[in-house]
């Protein structure tokens, strides 16, 4: 757990758990462009995906949450489903910092790779990975990998894979 002074409110981040279900729900939906999920999901992303997500509290509200995961069989790669930051939180570089938070948990021991898939209108999302990039040092690719009318029927923009790595996170 860490926190964070540089705000006139702290900001703790910790692991997620099972009860931070609803908040998650109510926060994505307070984010948009956020895909909403159902209860039963975000519940899940902060159960199941405790050990590789990371929830950020300022004064008891939830304000900012990752999920991710380890996939099968990518064990050396975090993927990162969703960042979601309350305008409350804004600018002060809370996505970057929770997404610190979770490349030197000891559940990303081996990770040497972080990819997520963002839509290309999503400049905040684009500017806050590459920023997170730069700041490992880190190379990028990107490439489509989900596509609108092949994997979404025409009803979701494609969503392009960006791949940041190699990196190593000193603990």
């Amino acid at each position: 757990m860490s926190s964070d002074n540089s705000s006139s409110n702290s900001i703790i981040l910790r692991q997620p758990r099972s009860e931070d279900g609803y908040r998650l729900h109510q926060l994505i939906a307070a984010c948009p462009p956020l895909d909403p999920n159902s209860i039963y999901c975000n519940l899940l992303q902060c159960d199941h995906f405790a050990a590789t997500g990371v929830a950020a509290e300022m004064d008891g509200k939830l304000v900012g949450f990752i999920s991710a995961y380890i996939p099968p069989q990518k064990p050396d790669t975090v993927f990162v489903w969703q960042v979601a930051v309350h305008s409350d939180a804004r600018g002060h570089g809370l996505g970057k910092r929770m997404l610190k938070e979770i490349v030197q948990r000891p559940a990303c021991a081996q990770v040497q790779y972080m990819d997520t898939t963002i839509t290309d209108d999503n400049e905040a999302s684009w500017g806050l990975f590459q920023s997170f990039a730069r700041d490992l040092k880190a190379e990028t690719a990107r490439s489509v990998y989900y596509h609108s009318e092949r994997h979404f029927d025409g009803q979701h923009d494609s969503e392009h894979l960006l791949r940041i790595g190699p990196f190593s996170v000193q603990g």
